[in-house]
């Protein structure tokens, strides 16, 4: 911007001469402490926090959001520093709302470029970086599965549980009378639906659904001797052994099952766990 500003010359720069850089500067100092106090404002006012991990979506709100609040503020110093300090050599200088706006103008469309040309560069690395990390993490997805490929049900349950001689078969109940009994290699998601879930199964080459009054912390308790049984979603439990692929855009992540081929969505407040159990060395590593 303050070079931009040194190209133009405005606000009278023009007939300052030497003294034009040393008001540059100055103009330099105002901006970054404006960035610096706008920073405050998000971080402890707005209560949005510099983060990466939240994805492109917020960061981009987040940087949008700064841009608002910063130019308007870096208008203002600029614009007490051209009549306190400026205004000696310009009468157009002195405060004014004229002057004011001129100078909003000025630094908006400037910021508006700037803000706009950094937003598409760090959306195309984020993008970049995040096609990588599923094409990571569906790798190791695969890694996971064909590691249980072709081993005996008790042998690969004993691999998931740490346990043996446990029996793969296993009955969720719900608060009533019903229940489903399955086997625990055939599950493939569990989703909440109100005061039910939904227990989806793939049973004789077929995808079959059952409903229970249920609640997710019940179904939780239930399966939490199966690590490949995950908690994606506050809505979603994940059979790990049947997710196809691992699919990932700008707003969201998401595991595609196998048979059924539903897509099921991965809140980003379970990204990291769901990362951190694909990183480990096989199913005993779960």
């Amino acid at each position: 911007m303050v070079l931009a500003i040194a190209i133009f010359k405005p606000f009278g720069l023009e007939v300052c001469q030497w003294q034009a850089y040393v008001h540059l500067l100055a103009i330099f100092a105002l901006g970054i402490s404006s960035c610096f106090l706008t920073e405050v404002i998000l971080r402890f006012i707005v209560c949005m926090p510099r983060s990466y991990d939240r994805g492109v979506s917020y960061v981009i709100s987040r940087n949008l959001r700064f841009q608002c609040i910063n130019t308007p503020l870096v208008s203002l110093f600029v614009c007490l520093y051209r009549h306190f300090s400026m205004s000696s050599l310009v009468e157009s200088n002195k405060l004014s709302l004229g002057n004011y706006l001129e100078t909003l103008v000025i630094i908006a469309f400037l910021s508006f470029a700037i803000g706009l040309y950094w937003r598409f560069k760090f959306r195309s690395r984020y993008l970049a970086a995040e096609l990588e990390e599923t094409r990571q993490l569906n790798e190791q997805l695969k890694k996971l599965q064909i590691s249980n490929a072709g081993a005996p049900r008790q042998s690969a349950n004993d691999l998931m549980t740490g346990e043996t001689n446990q029996d793969s078969q296993i009955t969720l109940e719900g608060t009533t009378n019903e229940h489903v009994t399955l086997d625990i290699f055939d599950l493939l998601y569990i989703e909440a639906v109100g005061n039910y879930v939904k227990v989806c199964q793939q049973l004789n080459g077929e995808v079959h659904t059952t409903m229970l009054r249920s609640t997710m912390k019940q179904m939780e308790d239930a399966l939490q001797a199966f690590p490949m049984i995950v908690r994606c979603h506050r809505a979603f439990m994940v059979n790990l052994g049947k997710v196809d692929q691992i699919s990932s855009n700008s707003r969201s992540m998401q595991l595609v099952m196998r048979q059924s081929h539903d897509a099921i969505p991965v809140s980003r407040s379970n990204v990291n766990k769901l990362k951190e159990l694909l990183e480990q060395d096989g199913c005993h590593s779960l």
